[in-house]
């Protein structure tokens, strides 16, 4: 029987990836991609020449079958995202889930995702936070912007360069203008920035400076709700 294996892949530096993800990628024989084309770089940058197919969102659901009837029959195959970890706002989950259905081996390799970078130069609380992603586009956005509203933990975002200003006009509406925010963008790359303040004056920065790259916005939870850990821990 053969074995699954989800690999992380640079989110932007390709110095980032692991010596153990190259030995994975090479072994395997079969690699999915979300974009042949952007895989085809990295692994021409490694010097590796590979069996791929297309394995995104609009695929997904019609291919998991028979990728795991590769895998049932023998095949190592390696599961990759354009950038990070795949099954973190990129396909992924879908396979894993029919994999485990069909009592086949997954092995997840650790590796770069781009919220956590984002999440420990905030300088927000890390030990608890909470992993939004992208937010609905429309249904349900203004909804679960309201059951934020008084979240505690620190919350994490991805967000489009065409939507962020708007975004962080959305939260300034339900957080308020005050609350601090950290927005990263182009992680790992040359032009790699981070810009902190309040929503207001991020959001500001932001309107006088067209949004480039891709972004993770980091919010500060809801003041004088978060307990430390020494509190919860006296309380219990």
């Amino acid at each position: 029987m053969g074995k699954l294996y989800i690999v992380p892949t640079p989110i932007g530096n390709l110095e980032d990836i692991t010596l153990r993800a190259v030995r994975i990628l090479r072994e395997a024989d079969v690699v999915l991609a979300e974009d042949t084309r952007t895989t085809s770089v990295l692994l021409k940058h490694l010097g590796l020449e590979k069996r791929m197919f297309p394995h995104h969102k609009f695929n997904e659901h019609a291919a998991v079958e028979a990728v795991a009837e590769r895998i049932a029959a023998g095949e190592t195959v390696a599961l990759v995202s354009d950038a990070g970890t795949p099954g973190i706002s990129d396909p992924g989950f879908l396979l894993a889930r029919t994999c485990i259905e069909h009592g086949l081996e997954i092995e997840t390799l650790p590796g770069p995702t781009a919220f956590v970078p984002a999440l420990i130069q905030s300088g927000f609380p890390a030990d608890r936070f909470c992993f939004e992603g992208f937010l609905p586009q429309k249904k349900g956005r203004n909804k679960r912007l309201e059951q934020l509203r008084e979240e505690s933990r620190t919350m994490i975002f991805y967000e489009s360069p065409f939507r962020v200003v708007k975004t962080l006009e959305q939260f300034t509406e339900f957080f308020g203008a005050d609350r601090p925010v950290s927005v990263s963008r182009e992680l790992t790359k040359k032009f790699e920035e981070t810009v902190r303040g309040t929503l207001a004056e991020v959001a500001d920065h932001f309107r006088a400076r067209e949004p480039k790259g891709e972004f993770v916005i980091v919010v500060s939870g809801a003041p004088g709700r978060r307990k430390s850990n020494q509190q919860e821990e006296d309380e219990a």
